[in-house]
């Protein structure tokens, strides 16, 4: 099993950058794939960017694609979000999220089987 904890959101304005950590603890956390989603108010969770487990293959959501970064560190067991040229449109609640298909590096909600608890973005106009 694995436990996630995300960390770095805040508010930012327009054109501005944030960088969110996710640590995650338990075992084997180097065979997990591992993603970032995010859920504005009243709509549906979604896909942003996912890596594998090796870090070899990253996936980007559209929206982000050229803007945001996945990372991550196995050694620390750390996942993380770079994000550049934040956008109003951005603000969500991201969350950290873990697979146990260690070679996915995108999918639904529904393909992943940790989370964490979120972290709150708020980029202003």
């Amino acid at each position: 099993q694995v436990q996630l904890v995300e960390s770095g959101g805040g508010f930012v304005q327009a054109g501005g950058s944030l960088r969110l950590a996710c640590a995650a603890s338990g075992r084997s956390f180097s065979s997990y794939a591992m993603a970032w989603f995010r859920q504005a108010p009243g709509k549906e969770r979604e896909f942003v960017a996912g890596i594998t487990w090796s870090g070899g293959s990253t996936y980007y959501a559209d929206s982000v694609k050229g803007r945001f970064t996945i990372s991550r560190d196995n050694a620390k067991k750390m996942v993380y979000l770079q994000m550049n040229s934040l956008k109003p449109e951005d603000t969500a609640v991201y969350y950290c999220a873990a697979s146990f298909s260690h070679s996915r590096n995108r999918g639904t909600r529904y393909d992943y089987d940790y989370w964490g608890q979120g972290t709150q973005v708020t980029v202003s106009s």
